[in-house]
């Protein structure tokens, strides 16, 4: 990792989405995988691969778990632990190695050795939104609806400036990203306005 003052873009780093694992069945409550199986990670513009990794878990038990990740050199095994949720069902989280903390995702940023929560990285990192002016973010937010409705409904991001509701998406939560989105238009047009004011000013 570089030194605090030498912030590195979190996203550009691996991501292990606990939830993201479990919707795609990579590992499956109630069950265990003593076979180890490939996991990949893409980047997120260009679909490239840019790492991969063999897991193995163990989720047999109601409240507690563990998966264990081999790649290169790196060889972690992470702990989980399951919550009640308030409607029922468990709400399954990983244990930071580091803080022993819950977190639905860890990160590894580059040049990091392992995996941990965001909090364990502190100011070495930062967000990719972080980076960027308040207009960049905007624009970075509607990309990421845009992209997200896209691929729900099967629609080509290019031909939308905002996309139809996909078909088994429920009401309520298009209606939330519109809205969202609705905000970011805001934002841009807010910006058009300073812009232009400060440009009448030199005139």
């Amino acid at each position: 990792m570089p030194r605090a003052c030498q912030r590195v873009c979190l996203e550009s780093g691996l991501k292990l989405d606990l939830n993201s694992l479990i919707r795609h069945r990579v590992i499956v409550p109630g069950c265990a995988l003593t076979r180890r199986r490939g996991i990949t990670w893409t980047n997120s513009y260009s679909g490239e691969q840019v790492a991969t990794a063999d897991i193995v878990f163990d989720m047999r038990e109601e409240v507690c778990g563990w998966l264990s990740l081999e790649m290169g050199n790196l060889k972690q095994k992470i702990f989980l632990v399951a919550q009640p949720r308030h409607f029922g069902g468990r709400q399954w989280y990983l244990i930071c190695p580091y803080m022993n903390r819950r977190a639905s995702v860890l990160w590894m940023p580059p040049g990091a050795q392992n995996f941990a929560c965001r909090q364990e990285w502190g100011r070495q990192v930062a967000y990719a939104s972080q980076f960027l002016n308040r207009d960049n973010r905007a624009h970075r937010g509607q990309a990421k609806i845009r992209t997200r409705l896209c691929s729900i409904g099967g629609f080509a991001a290019e031909e939308w400036e905002f996309p139809p509701k996909p078909k088994w998406m429920r009401t309520k939560t298009y209606r939330r990203a519109e809205a969202k989105f609705n905000r970011y238009d805001s934002v841009l047009d807010s910006g058009i306005v300073e812009l232009a004011a400060r440009l009448g000013k030199k005139l």
